[in-house]
């Protein structure tokens, strides 16, 4: 039972990966391999700015700031310089490696005696049911300002930028800045969730990041699959589809465990399930 309620509690952290990784390949159509980078980041400058006795106010912004900045940084590379996208990401990745290794100052840095937002916000007795109501505001908070902002004007454009950059580059629209926005956006949100993340899990790691991307186009794809199936064109009931996503790629992975499977092989239970995830639909519709 415990590897399900860690997955739960899990997924609900790993939402913001599955919101930028949808925000970044959904709607912008751009491969964003930052996020292993930016995830990263964002457990670093929370572990620093927690073990200094940082509140929350000060943390949370810092950590979504320096998400945005890797993104942002991205996005000028592959708008301002023509780089593709998926190097741009790639580039920024791995220097984002050596800055986080340089801020660290080592591999691993534990936040014993630090308090955590679970820590300073207890609703509940249990510890695991605080951290699920938490989590789970976090997330519901996440997902209303997102919603939100696609139904603006500002997020009409950027949907439309991915859709079809031409035409909205004709109506005046800047789509540079609108890439260079929405990869922002996107690694600000991978970074919340490394927030979450560190916290739940009680450190930082330099290696914490590598293969999350994975993670993100899972969770998006399970969301994504289910969307198409039913036609769905609600901007809100999509969001909530990708968090559902998030938490079910997290469970099929607690079963893997549960199960008996040797830990050692959970990476590659997760790239099989992916590829699995993306076939089916096509072999289906092939076979029609």
């Amino acid at each position: 039972m415990d590897f399900y309620l860690t997955a739960l509690l899990q997924g609900l952290c790993f939402s913001g990966i599955a919101l930028g990784i949808y925000i970044s390949m959904k709607i912008f159509n751009i491969p964003d391999i930052t996020t292993d980078g930016s995830y990263t980041l964002g457990g670093v400058v929370t572990a620093i700015l927690l073990t200094h006795q940082q509140p929350v106010y000060i943390v949370l912004p810092a950590v979504i700031l320096a998400g945005a900045l890797a993104g942002a940084i991205t996005g000028l590379i592959h708008t301002r310089l023509k780089v593709n996208p998926l190097l741009a990401g790639i580039l920024v990745m791995t220097a984002l490696y050596s800055v986080n290794l340089t801020l660290m100052g080592r591999s691993n840095i534990p936040l014993v005696g630090s308090k955590t937002l679970f820590d300073k916000l207890p609703l509940l007795a249990d510890p695991n049911q605080n951290t699920g109501i938490i989590l789970s505001m976090v997330v519901l908070l996440i997902t209303l300002l997102i919603g939100y902002l696609l139904k603006t004007d500002f997020g009409l454009a950027m949907r439309a930028t991915g859709n079809s950059e031409t035409m909205i580059r004709a109506l005046g629209v800047n789509t540079n800045s609108m890439k260079i926005a929405g990869l922002a956006l996107a690694n600000g949100l991978i970074a919340l969730s490394s927030y979450l993340m560190t916290q739940f899990q009680g450190f930082a790691d330099i290696n914490m990041g590598i293969g999350i991307v994975i993670t993100g186009l899972g969770s998006v794809i399970i969301a994504e699959t289910i969307i198409n199936w039913l036609r769905i064109t609600s901007a809100w009931l999509s969001l909530a589809l990708v968090i559902a996503g998030a938490i079910a790629f997290q469970m099929v992975l607690a079963v893997t465990l549960s199960i008996g499977v040797d830990a050692n092989l959970l990476k590659l239970v997760t790239a099989v399930f992916v590829l699995l995830i993306v076939s089916l639909p096509r072999l289906s519709f092939n076979k029609n």
